[in-house]
C-alpha cells in the first residue's frame, strides 16, 4: 500500500469554513472519521446550491454518491474550524469526481483529503441523466486540468 501525498491548500479552488461541533468528537478525543464525510458533502452541496444548480426541494436532477474515499493526516478536534477546499478532477456524461481537502484554519497542509463521485440521476426514476449545460458551466471554475507534457 502506498502512502498518500497530501495536496496543499493552494491546489483547491473553492473554500467553505465549517465549525466543528462538540458532538463531532469521539471517545478518542478527536473528530470521528465518519464526520469527515459530512464535511465533504457540505462543501460540495453548498457550492452547487450557491451556484444555482441544485435546489434541495425542486431539482429534477440529483447527485447520488457512488464512491467515496478519505485519507487522514492529522487529527481535528472540537473547537477547530475547518476550511473545506473543493476542486473537480473529472466530469463525465452523468458523473463528477469532487476532491475535498480539509484544513484546520490557516494551515497549508490538509488534516484529511478525499473524494466523492456523484452520478446525476432523475429524481423520480433514479436513472442516470446527462449533466445539464448549466451544471457544467457552474463546475468549470473548479476543474483542475493536469499540465500538458511538452
Amino acid at each position: 500500500m502506498h502512502k498518500p501525498t497530501p495536496v496543499p491548500r493552494s491546489a483547491y479552488l473553492h473554500f467553505l469554513s465549517i465549525g466543528t461541533r462538540w458532538m463531532d468528537n469521539d471517545v478518542y478525543g478527536h473528530v470521528n472519521n465518519v464526520v469527515y464525510y459530512s464535511y465533504f458533502d457540505t462543501v460540495v452541496n453548498e457550492y452547487l446550491i450557491r451556484t444555482g444548480v441544485l435546489s434541495i426541494e425542486h431539482s429534477t436532477i440529483i447527485g447520488l454518491v457512488v464512491e467515496t474515499h478519505c485519507n487522514y493526516f492529522a487529527p481535528v478536534v472540537f473547537p477547530d474550524r475547518i476550511d473545506a477546499g473543493l476542486r473537480v478532477m473529472a466530469v463525465g456524461k452523468s458523473s463528477v469526481r469532487y476532491e475535498v481537502g480539509l484544513f484546520r484554519a490557516g494551515e497549508a497542509e490538509p488534516a484529511a483529503q478525499g473524494h466523492f463521485v456523484h452520478v446525476y440521476v432523475d429524481r423520480d426514476t433514479r436513472r442516470p441523466v446527462p449533466l445539464p449545460d448549466k451544471m457544467r458551466t457552474a463546475l468549470e471554475p473548479l476543474i483542475v486540468r493536469e499540465p500538458q507534457a511538452d
